[in-house]
């Protein structure tokens, strides 16, 4: 499954790039799977995903949890919390 990943501040900056469309190997069915799979991708972004805390993902544009399924996801952003102020 191709899906396209958005990178957002500080994450797009570790892991060096602001998007990319990849193949999903078939045992990535949720969230917390698929941050699991990219911080082994490469040292950028094993930084970028080490602290879950820090990190949000939507999927299809709709704010996700670690248990949200990504099987037929076109788009997962994954960014820092948003603050205002």
């Amino acid at each position: 499954m191709m899906v396209e990943l958005l990178y957002f501040a500080w994450v797009r900056e570790q892991i060096g790039v602001d998007a990319e469309t990849v193949a999903l190997p078939a045992n990535i069915t949720s969230v917390a799977a698929l941050l699991d799979w990219l911080a082994s991708r490469s040292p950028g972004h094993a930084a970028a995903l080490a602290n879950r805390s820090r990190i949000r993902v939507a999927v299809d544009q709709a704010f996700a949890t670690p248990d949200t399924p990504v099987a037929g996801a076109r788009e997962i952003a994954i960014f820092p919390p948003v603050t205002g102020g």
